[in-house]
């Protein structure tokens, strides 16, 4: 068990911003991943501490610091009091129980989104809380576990002529969006898979366990609509924005994420449909057999 709780009942009695890790703890250390860019150079380092950090302020560069592991709260804390964030944005960052949700602030803006993703052939989803802070040259990452997310976006970074290399911190934002929101459509492929294999079996030869399966999935379906559906509300908030920390040029990007997401949704709720008529054939299945042995 962690010696954080995953229990949000924890917080009860405190005051407003009051910094505790609620959820459950993935790595035992935090760390600190910054790369900072411009067109013509790139930096990326591991670096210990916040004051690491601010010497990339006022660079006229982009900086996204990446940090891994949220039991540390007084890195979050630090972070906070460098680049003047609100407690309770930090309090909400720490509780990983959030909703995903768009909040806008004079000089930064405050994203939280969950990453769902599968690791092997079993249809069990790992869920992940990834906040994201704004600012006019710098974008924070805070995640619970260390993992390959946004190794692609770090991948494209590198590229001179990645469209990164060029645009701002709100161009940056949209590329984790994008990312985050387009797991989703590879984890519904591998639903898809794991529906055909099903339906084969209600064809054939039905087993109490092909019943285990179909209400595994169900559940694990809602799960991930849960997470999923308030990416519209998420991302219909950022297009609404008048903040000057979103140009013009990038409300496009992020209307293509909308798109995205209109799609999961929608698609989410096609395959709950799928699975209530694979349970509803399974019943006439064992029906039919029972009458066939009566």
């Amino acid at each position: 068990m962690s010696d954080s709780s995953s229990n949000i009942s924890r917080k009860a009695g405190m005051p407003p911003g009051a910094l505790v890790h609620v959820g459950e703890v993935f790595d035992a250390d935090s760390t600190i991943f910054v790369i900072d860019w411009s067109k013509e150079s790139i930096e990326e380092q591991m670096v210990q501490s916040v004051d690491e950090i601010l010497r990339f302020k006022g660079q006229g560069t982009v900086t996204w610091v990446d940090i891994e592991g949220l039991k540390n709260i007084e890195l979050v804390e630090a972070v906070g009091q460098a680049f003047d964030i609100h407690p309770l944005v930090l309090e909400d960052i720490l509780n990983t129980h959030q909703r995903p949700k768009f909040e806008e602030y004079d000089d930064y803006l405050y994203i939280v989104m969950k990453v769902v993703s599968l690791e092997g052939d079993e249809l069990y989803p790992n869920y992940e809380q990834v906040s994201v802070l704004v600012l006019s040259d710098f974008v924070f990452t805070f995640k619970e576990r260390k993992d390959d997310v946004f190794l692609p976006i770090q991948r494209r970074i590198k590229n001179n002529r990645s469209q990164l290399r060029s645009l701002g911190s709100d161009y940056l934002a949209y590329a984790i969006l994008d990312t985050i929101v387009d797991l989703n459509f590879s984890l519904l492929d591998s639903f898809d898979e794991k529906l055909d294999s099903i339906e084969d079996e209600l064809l054939t030869d039905p087993t109490p366990q092909t019943l285990v399966d179909i209400q595994r999935i169900k559940r694990e379906l809602i799960n991930i609509r849960r997470n999923t559906s308030p990416l519209r509300e998420l991302l219909g908030a950022i297009l609404r924005s008048e903040s000057e920390l979103i140009h013009e040029k990038t409300h496009m990007y992020f209307r293509d994420v909308y798109d995205h997401a209109i799609r999961i949704t929608e698609a989410i709720e096609l395959h709950r449909d799928m699975m209530s008529g694979l349970l509803d054939i399974y019943i006439s299945s064992v029906s039919n057999k029972m009458n066939e042995v009566m």
